[in-house]
């Protein structure tokens, strides 16, 4: 099996061959694509009497080749089909279609972590097992293993008796491969073959089995039972255990080789919302659009109203700025951060140099003797040697020698390969400056170490300025209390939000490098088709790890208080994230080296110990929800389109962001030479928040916290006395703000505080 993002480019370039090869004339007639219907359910027109006979006719009436891919019926009303651009716009101008939107191909985002979370602490807050059973963790993703020991259903009662799902059966899938633990899998496949094609079952199972390793990580990360002696070849060995152990798990595979099909995940989203699964954890990211055009945003919608956490990955496109994916405001967005726990190993250069780098590899190791050392860009006869890409290198140039090679443009384990087919006997994989000094381990085919932009450049320094360099890797060791940690990661997407610049996003951070968890036995640790090992766990890293990490937090917290809604307990584990270590210091951003920012990392890193007794909460409704369209200026279609209920904005009331109930402040403003005038120019912008006590009644002050003086800030009242469990206050920040120059930015904190608690709040000000 090979895996996903390996396969991609493969299938490709086959298909740009393929469809190069087509006659003109036939192209026309296939050139259809995959479109998602979102109809009006309540303005059926009169003539039909049932739902999927007005789906079938108005298909037939544009084409007459069309058929119905699938039927949605709670996250969306409507059905998937393939059209020509034409036959969709005359579609959309039928009565009762509200949108025919074209299918979004996604992608993924590619153990210590309980106890670097404090999951290990013994405390009272925590649910007990059997109330933690009754919650079900939903993953959207590329499958399962069911055979690891973290899908063990030992000590677990009956299936919850609401749950409604099933297990799958496929060729290499039972109805025995769930259980207790595992109570649901499914897989979805219609938008992919109508794509490529049939699956081909000698290349990846046409079934819920997961061949890729991703689905299998996630999962175990969000819900994995806790299995002793757990490690990767070595590394990181303790106790696995999900962040909530003793959850559920139902499983929905939607991603195949060829990516993951937007129609797909809409099925399955439509599916886990009629199981019943609490949580919907989904590690895939695709396009930006407007709510009513994300099909994603508007499944997610639609699953928290019914009462569904719903955790996204928020992209792994950083450091850029305005990166991110997955910013609706009822989505939890994830960003990463770091663990306290690296895969150290040694790197020494003939001038004595000692550097320190990464590695995960655990084969036969370099003899201790100096081994000749050449720079990828030196030994190549293409402009891709420097990246160590497939044939660019000289094979009697590298022989026998440890290859440096740049990070970027082709897969951090592809190049060790790269350089073994070329003969060399080692790498050494430097960061530029796009990844800085963030160091991702990876369990290459040879001995490897990744180091930093800065040990990088001193490695190619000695390299340039000596006649016959050499250096030699000592073996990875595992080390714990790696400090500071966490640090943001350099690849988490960034804000500000690109879709909404008044909601900040991401949320949270969460762990999400070097990630050990479950995996598959498809593939080895690398997911290439050259390695031959098998491995229980890996290691792993992206926002695609932290997003399950937030999601089996959401569940403890969920298990913890099955009343609060997904808004609330999203608001728990935003106002009590930390943005400071225990020294005081701000957490940094390990591709600046400096602080980072609430456009980096939201409210913070997530805490779950403080989760389970926040205080107070930010909660929203689908009210608010729907005031917060209407303040994007929305109209009624768009509405429907995103929410499937029939709004009107009233146009007596004021809609404005500002006063959508979200527990961060987002405050875009004008510069100087914007319409507002001068540079003496300054305006009075107000927000108003509410909050909902859910603890003991007590009196909260508030404190407020700035950078800047180009915005003075006061908060009325100052003093919030709550006398019983949830009871609502309201509260109002006004901001007079100064003019600066567009593209400036700084941040404040808001904190209320009733001396046992503190419920925190980031405040961005952005400039344009």
């Amino acid at each position: 099996m090979k895996s996903l993002k390996f396969k991609l480019v493969e299938i490709f370039l086959f298909l740009s061959l393929y469809y190069a090869c087509i006659p003109a004339e036939e192209k026309i007639q296939k050139a259809k694509r995959t479109y998602i219907v979102h109809v009006d359910k309540s303005n059926m027109p009169e003539t039909f009497t049932d739902h999927a006979l007005w789906y079938d006719t108005s298909l037939k009436s544009v084409s007459d080749s069309a058929s119905v891919l699938y039927r949605y019926e709670h996250v969306v009303h409507g059905y998937s089909t393939m059209l020509t651009t034409e036959e969709a716009a005359a579609l959309g101008e039928q009565p009762g279609i509200l949108s025919v939107l074209p299918e979004v191909i996604y992608e993924l985002h590619t153990t210590r972590t309980p106890e670097f979370l404090g999951l290990g602490k013994s405390t009272t807050l925590f649910p007990t097992s059997d109330s933690m059973g009754e919650v079900i963790v939903g993953v959207l993703d590329t499958g399962v293993w069911p055979e690891l020991k973290s899908f063990d259903d030992s000590g677990l009662g009956p299936v919850p008796s609401r749950w409604k799902g099933e297990c799958q059966v496929g060729k290499n899938f039972s109805a025995s491969s769930c259980n207790r633990k595992l109570i649901g899998a499914k897989f979805f496949s219609k938008g992919y073959e109508v794509a490529f094609g049939p699956i081909d079952e000698t290349m990846e199972s046409r079934s819920p089995r997961d061949d890729d390793g991703h689905g299998t990580h996630t999962a175990t990360t969000a819900a994995g039972s806790v299995v002793p002696s757990a490690n990767l070849l070595g590394y990181a060995s303790g106790t696995a255990r999900g962040m909530a152990s003793h959850a559920r798990v139902a499983v929905y595979k939607v991603c195949w080789l060829g990516g993951c099909f937007g129609s797909d995940i809409v099925a399955a989203m439509d599916a886990a919302v009629a199981d019943g699964v609490d949580v919907l954890s989904m590690s895939i990211g695709g396009g930006l659009s407007e709510y009513y055009s994300d099909t994603v945003a508007i499944g997610a919608f639609t699953a928290a109203a019914n009462g569904i956490f719903v955790s996204c990955s928020a992209g792994n496109g950083g450091p850029i700025p305005s990166s991110l994916s997955n910013v609706a405001p009822w989505i939890t967005t994830v960003g990463a951060g770091t663990l306290d726990r690296d895969f150290p190993a040694s790197i020494t250069l003939g001038n004595s140099e000692l550097h320190s780098g990464v590695t995960l590899y655990n084969g036969k190791q370099l003899s201790d003797s100096m081994v000749p050392l050449v720079y990828g860009g030196n030994v190549s006869n293409s402009s891709g040697g420097a990246l160590c890409m497939a044939g660019s290198l000289i094979p009697e140039k590298v022989a026998r020698k440890i290859v440096v090679c740049d990070r970027g443009g082709s897969a951090r384990v592809q190049k060790g390969v790269v350089v073994k087919d070329a003969g060399g006997i080692g790498m050494i994989l430097t960061n530029t400056d796009t990844f800085g000094e963030e160091l991702v381990a990876d369990a290459h085919l040879l001995p490897s170490a990744a180091v930093g932009q800065k040990t990088g450049d001193a490695i190619k320094k000695y390299i340039s300025s000596t006649r016959n360099p050499t250096a030699k890797i000592g073996p990875g060791t595992t080390k714990l209390g790696v400090q500071p940690s966490p640090v943001v990661a350099a690849f988490s997407s960034r804000g500000p939000n690109p879709v909404t610049p008044a909601i900040l996003k991401p949320d949270i951070i969460a762990p999400g490098v070097n990630i050990l968890a479950g995996w598959t036995a498809a593939v080895g640790p690398t997911g290439l088709q050259s390695d031959p090992r098998h491995v229980n766990f890996n290691i792993i890293s992206g926002t695609s790890m932290s997003c399950p990490h937030v999601s089996g937090l959401a569940a403890i917290v969920k298990a913890a208080h099955p009343e609060w809604s997904p808004a609330a307990i999203k608001s728990a584990l935003m106002t009590t994230a930390y943005t400071a270590y225990k020294t005081g210091q701000k957490i940094e951003d390990v591709a600046t080296g400096g602080p980072a920012t609430p456009f980096d990392y939201g409210a913070g890193h997530a805490d779950p110990v403080a989760a389970l007794d926040p205080g107070l909460v930010y909660d929203a409704t689908i009210d608010d929800y729907l005031g917060f369209l209407c303040a994007l200026n929305y109209t009624p279609n768009q509405i429907k389109s995103t929410t499937h209920r029939d709004f009107t904005c009233q146009t007596s009331k004021k809609y404005t962001l500002g006063d959508f109930n979200y527990p961060s402040f987002s405050v875009p403003l004008e510069t100087a030479s914007g319409r507002r005038g001068g540079a003496d120019s300054s305006s009075i912008i107000k927000y108003t928040r509410t909050l909902t006590n859910v603890g003991a009644p007590a009196t909260y002050k508030v404190s407020l916290h700035s950078q800047t003086q180009a915005v003075k800030m006061s908060v009325e009242p100052e003093i919030l006395s709550f006398k019983a469990q949830y009871e609502k206050k309201s509260y109002t920040v006004t901001f007079k703000t100064s003019s600066m120059p567009s593209g400036t930015t700084s941040f404040a904190r808001l904190e209320w505080s009733d001396g046992k608690h503190i419920v925190g709040s980031p405040i961005a000000f952005s400039w344009t």
